[in-house]
């Protein structure tokens, strides 16, 4: 008789938990739920103090194996435990990770840490009995779990999310990437369209379409406000230039010039917030823009619950969490035509999209929400629909879970 095993892998995440990859953490804990033993590593501490933490990221956190914790004598002792076990493995994972370095002194010198991590990740695997690896990102901490994947017994997957990878696809070492991995997720189509552009056909049959996805029963619905005052846009990420704040903040400026009582709530942090509130300062909106800074999840839905609007300028994106959140909650949303956005919002019927670097017609779509209650609710009830159809976390994970239970499979039966 046939006795289901419950599917058992590792999860390694570059900083967990993080504010900006709480997706990740809710991913983890709903493939729990359906019976997944998954154990996470973090090559870094959590981003903020444990006093600042959920109680669901405290949890996380508590049961997490952190690399850098364990320093150099952590380092050491995987490398003598390894080669005195696996000589073979280890050689093979040191030339690889040499390898990647090329004739670059700095790429070599980190080669020389991922290998030494991805060590650290065999030895702490093998400790539990995993013999698979998933990473989200292709970028350093996959890498990590390319060479771990040459060294030990393993084997290696990865989500890929974009765009950044693609736009250096050679110093991200998507190619190999993709060859090393027994498959990959690609969290849209414009994800899968750029690694198939990447790799040979040969490769295609690795690439897996499962969306990302927020859970509509937390994110419900926030009281509309027909005639606001003033109107209130969110805009949630971390401050980085692919981001486009900048071209808000212009945005916000047209508006205010012309006499529209309207407030912009930046949340989030990063590099350039310095930049943003210079810029904020320089064009006299200190009345009109507020930073609110990173946040927890706790604090997410209560700002969401105050906004008319959300607003996304970014140069560059996958296809955004955040807009899910917002389209779940009923905020109309604002933002540009660029990558994966389009698989989420389509123009005038789930939201409003604009070009990229283009602060007037952004300015222009605001203001038609400020003008016109009907719009911003058929926008709002839209939007929630097409989360609930397309991007509910249950939903999305059930898919995904469907992927694993299959692929596992599939590589147990051929070893």
């Amino acid at each position: 008789m046939n006795t289901y095993t419950a599917p058992r892998l590792a999860y390694l995440v570059s900083q967990y938990p993080a504010v900006s990859h709480t997706f990740i953490l809710r991913e983890v804990r709903h493939l729990r739920a359906r019976g997944f033993e998954i154990r996470v590593a973090s090559i870094n501490d959590p981003d903020r103090s444990a006093e600042r933490l959920t109680a669901e990221e405290a949890e996380e956190a508590a049961a997490t194996y952190y690399v850098k914790r364990h320093g150099v004598g952590g380092a050491a002792g995987a490398a003598l435990a390894t080669l005195a076990r696996h000589p073979g493995g280890f050689v093979r994972g040191l030339l690889f990770a040499l390898g990647l370095g090329g004739t670059d002194v700095r790429r070599l010198l980190y080669g020389l840490s991922y290998f030494a991590e991805a060590l650290m990740i065999g030895r702490w695997m093998q400790g539990h009995g995993l013999t698979h690896l998933h990473v989200h990102f292709a970028t350093p901490a996959s890498t990590v779990g390319l060479i771990a994947s040459r060294a030990f017994p393993i084997t290696f997957s990865m989500t890929v999310h974009g765009p950044d990878e693609f736009y250096d696809a050679p110093g991200y070492r998507l190619r190999e990437k993709i060859a090393g991995a027994s498959f990959v997720c690609c969290i849209g189509t414009y994800a899968r369209s750029q690694l198939m552009k990447l790799s040979p056909v040969a490769d295609w049959d690795k690439f897996e379409v499962s969306p990302l996805g927020v859970d509509p029963a937390t994110f419900t619905p926030r009281p509309f406000r027909e005639r606001p005052e003033p109107f209130e846009i969110i805009c949630v990420g971390r401050l980085v230039p692919a981001k486009g704040q900048h071209i808000l903040v212009a945005a916000v400026d047209r508006l205010a010039r012309a006499g529209r009582a309207v407030r912009l709530r930046v949340v989030g942090d990063g590099p350039d917030r310095a930049a943003l509130e210079h810029d904020v300062a320089a064009r006299g909106l200190a009345g009109h823009v507020v930073f609110e800074g990173a946040v927890n999840q706790d604090r997410i839905r209560a700002l969401y619950a105050q906004a008319d609007a959300f607003a996304l300028a970014s140069f560059a994106e996958g296809i955004p969490v955040v807009l899910m959140e917002a389209m779940a909650m009923e905020i109309p949303c604002v933002t540009t035509c660029i990558t994966g956005i389009p698989e989420l919002v389509r123009d005038g019927i789930d939201g409003l999209l604009v070009a990229p670097s283009d602060d007037e017609a952004l300015a222009a779509a605001l203001g038609r929400l400020m003008d016109d209650a009907a719009l911003r609710r058929r926008l709002g009830e839209a939007g929630r629909r097409r989360v609930e159809e397309k991007y509910d976390l249950s939903r999305n994970t059930d898919r995904l879970a469907e992927i694993f239970r299959r692929r596992l499979a599939r590589g147990e039966a051929a070893a």
